[in-house]
């Protein structure tokens, strides 16, 4: 119990530190950001399947897991997405 409690102060840490970075970062930055940060969403997608694949845990990591593979991978699209409409914009046409 008392690691659960530890995990989510961390985790409730973790999303006040995420939101007060995010509100720093003026707005010309955010899209070669992301595009940079596509990488990182890359390795959680692994780490998500893995978690969401595996069948000695509780059924709830599977359905956390379940949940992280999908919201990573909205993330990686997103992410190509805004990036091949930013390099788009340099073209010449």
């Amino acid at each position: 119990m008392d690691i659960l409690i530890l995990l989510l102060a961390l985790f409730v840490l973790s999303l006040f530190l995420g939101v007060e970075l995010i509100t720093k970062v003026p707005p010309t930055l955010h899209t070669p950001l992301m595009s940079g940060t596509n990488a990182v969403s890359g390795i959680t997608l692994v780490g998500a399947l893995l978690a969401a694949g595996n069948d000695g845990s509780l059924m709830m990591v599977n359905i956390l897991g379940f949940i992280a593979v999908t919201l990573a991978t909205i993330n990686v699209v997103g992410g190509y997405l805004v990036t091949n409409r930013m390099l788009a914009m340099f073209k010449r046409k």
